[in-house]
């Protein structure tokens, strides 16, 4: 008999109703003390410390998008907040071997020490080796909208937090937006979105770190710009490889469904927390791949001072700004819910289907253009 039944790490599971022998090590589990999981088509009784651990599904050899360009883009930022947060570092890659990265001046703004113990760029840095900013956002939004009218598919992990926070440093400094260089801001693949609607109740955390982790993507310099492209590139793949209905869809549609998901789990977890708090008062934006500006008393007196603002000093030159001193040591990189928007880490006790739905979903939220 089942109860509660759940998905984790694509396995049906369940609170076991009726005592039984845990399959692993024969204790006598009682009801509702341990848990069911099918396994080769059984329901299968374990105790809590036997029970399986979740496990990505194996590679498989079909072809798909996966196998394809693809480029990705990440972002190393003074704070998580897109109407007054800045960008430290940016960086681009892509599956033929590009690799390019940005360290911008930050002017006569401070980066904090908090974001700092992220991702190791102090101030003092970044003043002396940066480049001006409007230099710097200018290349990024002119490669990534060369990818994108290329038809090259932009992995970004948590698109909506870079996107929008691009965006909105491009408006800052006057210059013109991703949206107006480029026909569509898309096709955009999501890792974060993706793992969260193929695996939608595995347990634990959803960051870039612990997501490669899950899929066997190697992060050898985490919390850097240059770093986590390369993870959330080599990330993309994986999620094509191991979800055969994931490949099978063409771009443009994994595109339109991804702006559906992220609906459906904005929807979820508002749900969550108008019954968990009452009152709450909070709204979980569910557009994407951008979240368009809202008005911001403090985002338009940060656009006022920068426009008073020319940053000086040395410019570091090349494709490698990153290199040389970067201050203090890495900290745990910003999470899933850097802004307003379906959060990793609830887990929910109700069936769940992981399927993938069929056709496109039409429209597209922002940008010129339409749906892709």
């Amino acid at each position: 008999m089942v109860n509660r039944r759940t998905e984790r790490g694509n396995q049906p599971v369940a609170t076991n109703r009726y005592g039984a022998a845990c399959a692993t090590c024969s204790t006598y589990v009682p009801p509702g003390e341990g848990v069911l999981t099918r396994v080769g088509g059984e329901w299968t009784t374990y105790c809590r410390n036997c029970e399986p651990k979740p496990a990505a599904p194996i590679r498989g050899t079909h072809s798909g998008w996966h196998q394809r360009e693809l480029a990705a883009f990440d972002l190393e930022t003074s704070g998580v907040d897109v109407a007054t947060d800045f960008i430290v570092t940016a960086a681009v890659c892509d599956t033929s071997g590009v690799r390019r990265t940005w360290l911008v001046h930050p002017g006569d703004r401070e980066i904090p020490e908090g974001a700092t113990a992220v991702h190791g760029i102090t101030t003092a840095h970044a003043r002396e080796h940066g480049r001006p900013a409007v230099d710097c956002l200018d290349e990024l939004a002119d490669v990534l909208a060369g990818y994108l009218d290329a038809g090259t598919p932009v992995a970004i992990y948590n698109a909506v937090f870079d996107l929008s926070l691009l965006e909105a440093e491009l408006r800052r400094h006057g210059r013109r937006p991703l949206a107006e260089r480029t026909a569509v801001v898309g096709p955009i693949i999501d890792p974060l979105l993706i793992d969260k609607h193929v695996d939608r109740f595995r347990r634990g955390k959803r960051t870039l770190e612990a997501t490669s982790a899950f899929y066997g993507v190697a992060l050898a310099d985490a919390h850097t710009a240059d770093g986590d492209a390369e993870a959330c590139l080599r990330l993309a793949v994986e999620l094509g490889a191991r979800y055969p209905k994931l490949a099978a869809l063409d771009v443009r549609t994994l595109h339109n469904e991804q702006r559906a998901w992220a609906a459906e789990q904005a929807a979820s977890f508002q749900a969550y927390l108008d019954r968990t708090k009452p009152g709450h008062g909070e709204r979980i934006a569910g557009e994407w791949p951008v979240t368009p500006p809202a008005p911001s008393a403090k985002g338009d007196a940060v656009a006022g001072a920068l426009a008073a603002v020319a940053p000086g000093g040395e410019a570091e030159t090349g494709d490698r700004a990153l290199d040389g001193d970067r201050g203090a040591g890495a900290g745990a990189r910003r999470g899933s819910g850097s802004v307003p928007g379906p959060r990793s880490d609830v887990d929910v006790d109700v069936d769940v289907d992981v399927s993938l739905t069929d056709g496109p979903v039409t429209g597209f939220g922002f940008g010129r253009g339409g749906a892709l």
